[in-house]
């Protein structure tokens, strides 16, 4: 094995706008988070290959000798359905905890088939909640393909030694991205490929595949009113996107945010006219709201996560009293920024002391 010891972490990701339209050539906007998935690799001389992701009880762990049956198979098209029938799992059991296991299995089987099988300790911490639509599934994925293509000397290690965090050129984070995309199938069949592109690159990439059913017979039944609607929602991320760019390059002023918060609600109406609101979600904004923050839902919606923005002068009481109203509402509550750095290396000393002792005691 090439490395020894490898640290890395993903972003987690929030679409802002474009959800459901963008399966009919909308734009969807798609950023990362500074909520991320680490994962720590160490080589381990015990001729076992050890899975710890202790965010969802899972604990494997495979001798050597019983992978070593498999690597015949490697190429083999049917390696996933031979994978289940190693690990146990029953066809038709598509559990997220189990598909995040094949999706290791079938990586590190692929990547170390043509030499010899390391015996090693993967151990994975995220600060992302599962089940959610922030991308935690994506992040996995690509901690893995990059861990384990740095450990297999498929790409070299960025990490310098007087260096705390390090990227991959271009090239590399190209194969990071493939290797997670195929992870992400594993584990959800037909995914779209962005929140593995989010996990990898990070910043803000745009979207332009997803469908839901309800949406797409809403606009089968009311063509002439529901076009209208997905041409607005278009409008609303390329228009954000627009203000997110001026953010980066002039002076940020009160007028960018009040567009943001406009562009917030308008979406909101839309997504709700279109279908996928939810009463949970309408509690969300109605809660924010009185406290004067704006709020709309994000991903596939029927439940699952909002999104409420935060203005820089927003004080920090307004933000508390708002964070326990919505726990009153029993909501879980997380305070993120966007934009942030995509797949990286990092040295033990970058790591958060909390995330380093869970990865270490594994």
């Amino acid at each position: 094995m090439q490395v020894k010891e490898v640290y890395v972490s993903a972003p987690g990701k929030a679409i802002l706008h474009g959800e459901h339209a963008v399966v009919h050539g909308k734009v969807a906007l798609a950023v990362s988070l500074n909520l991320r998935t680490y994962m720590r690799l160490e080589a381990n001389t015990t001729g076992k290959v050890s899975l710890n992701l202790p965010n969802i009880d899972i604990f494997m762990s495979w001798d050597l000798s019983e992978l070593r049956k498999l690597v015949p198979y490697f190429r083999d098209a049917e390696l996933v359905r031979i994978l289940r029938d190693f690990v146990g799992i029953a066809n038709g059991n598509s559990d997220t905890c189990n598909m995040a296991t094949l999706a290791f299995l079938y990586i590190y089987l692929s990547l170390f088939a043509l030499s010899e099988l390391p015996s090693l300790t993967v151990s994975v911490w995220s600060e992302l909640p599962t089940g959610a639509g922030l991308g935690s599934s994506a992040a996995y994925s690509v901690c893995v393909a990059a861990a384990l293509l740095c450990a297999s000397g498929v790409i070299p290690a960025p990490l310098k030694e007087w260096d705390h965090t390090s990227r991959w050129c271009q090239e590399d984070l190209e194969l990071i991205n493939s290797w997670a995309f195929k992870g992400e199938i594993i584990i959800h069949g037909n995914p779209s490929g962005v929140d593995n592109a989010v996990g990898t690159w990070g910043e803000v990439p745009r979207s332009t595949k997803v469908l839901v059913a309800r949406v797409k017979d809403k606009i089968n039944k009311f063509p002439s009113i529901m076009t209208p609607v997905l041409d607005s929602v278009d409008a609303i991320s390329c228009t954000c996107e627009k203000v997110l760019s001026e953010m980066t390059s002039e002076p940020i002023t009160g007028e960018h945010y009040n567009i943001l918060e406009e562009l917030i609600d308008i979406n909101q109406h839309h997504l709700n006219v279109m279908g996928v609101g939810h009463p949970t979600l309408d509690t969300v904004c109605r809660v924010t709201l009185a406290r004067g923050l704006h709020s709309k839902l994000t991903g596939a919606g029927g439940g699952g996560c909002g999104v409420t923005l935060l203005r820089p002068e927003t004080d920090s009481s307004v933000v508390q009293s708002t964070i326990q109203d919505l726990r009153d509402c029993g909501f879980d509550c997380w305070e993120t920024s966007i934009g942030g750095a995509g797949v990286q290396q990092h040295s033990p000393a970058a790591v958060k002391q909390d995330i380093l002792d869970i990865l270490n005691q594994y």
